[in-house]
């Protein structure tokens, strides 16, 4: 292991510790947990969340792809924003994938894949909605919703990969907050992707690599609508318009936003 990704562990663990002290399920969510969605019982393992007032009806679903340089994070530190979103009307569900380098690109699309899959069978006994499954990612999250997406809907880019998508799935729309779209460049930025790179891919981030992990290369017009979120504060802000772009050319139904700016 790199020592960034030693060093994302260590700093992002402690901040999600310190944010989340003191929080508790709150009174009106339901929840199931630890329901293993693949072989590994460490890694695909996943939460559902409903409001209680709900509890009869089926809801539209929310897919939470959790944020963590591709080397950090679990269900457990996204489970109070998790059910935050299921507070609002949803039922949301919230996993856990596999994380480099433990394990490499493309586990996480893999396991992204399994949860999707999971939650078309699973539609009767947790009360979803099947015409209208949504997804959210945050940052390195964003970057492997993205990716997913794009195997959805381009499939000359889904013949790379040995797996495929249940029933011709797409989501209804995604959110892609503060995500990583262009990987391309192999010019460390400075804010140690390329170093997180060498964890994530296979042979370490070969341009090669990194041009089959730039989501902004294989979006076309079958893309569902997206948010697209950053901020002022962001140190991947400038990759939301690369996206952004992108989306436009495609004709692909968008908002983008950034926040922070009077």
């Amino acid at each position: 292991m790199s020592e960034t990704s030693d060093m994302i562990r260590k700093t992002f663990r402690e901040g999600d510790q310190k944010r989340d002290a003191g929080l508790k399920t709150p009174d009106t969510i339901q929840r199931y947990d630890d329901i293993v969605y693949g072989t590994d019982t460490k890694w695909q393992v996943l939460d559902v969340y409903r409001p209680k007032a709900a509890e009869d009806k089926k809801l539209p679903v929310i897919v939470s792809v959790h944020g963590g340089g591709w080397v950090y994070g679990d269900k457990e530190t996204y489970q109070f924003y998790c059910m935050d979103l299921a507070e609002r009307g949803f039922a949301v569900v919230n996993f856990t994938y596999r994380l480099a380098p433990e394990h490499k690109f493309p586990a996480s699309i893999e396991d992204t894949n399994l949860v999707f899959s999971w939650v078309l069978e699973h539609s009767e006994t947790y009360g979803f909605d099947r015409n209208h499954i949504f997804a959210v990612g945050d940052s390195a999250g964003a970057h492997i919703l993205g990716l997913y997406t794009a195997i959805c809907t381009n499939p000359a880019y889904a013949a790379r990969y040995s797996f495929q998508v249940s029933d011709g799935f797409v989501p209804k729309a995604i959110a892609l907050n503060c995500g990583a779209f262009h990987m391309e460049d192999s010019q460390d930025t400075g804010d140690n992707t390329q170093s997180l790179m060498r964890d994530f891919l296979p042979m370490g981030g070969t341009p090669k690599e990194l041009e089959n992990i730039s989501v902004d290369h294989y979006v076309t017009s079958k893309f569902p609508p997206v948010f697209l979120m950053t901020a002022v504060g962001d140190f991947l802000k400038d990759q939301a318009p690369v996206m952004a772009e992108v989306l436009a050319e495609c004709n692909v139904e968008f908002i983008y936003r950034l926040y922070g700016i009077d």
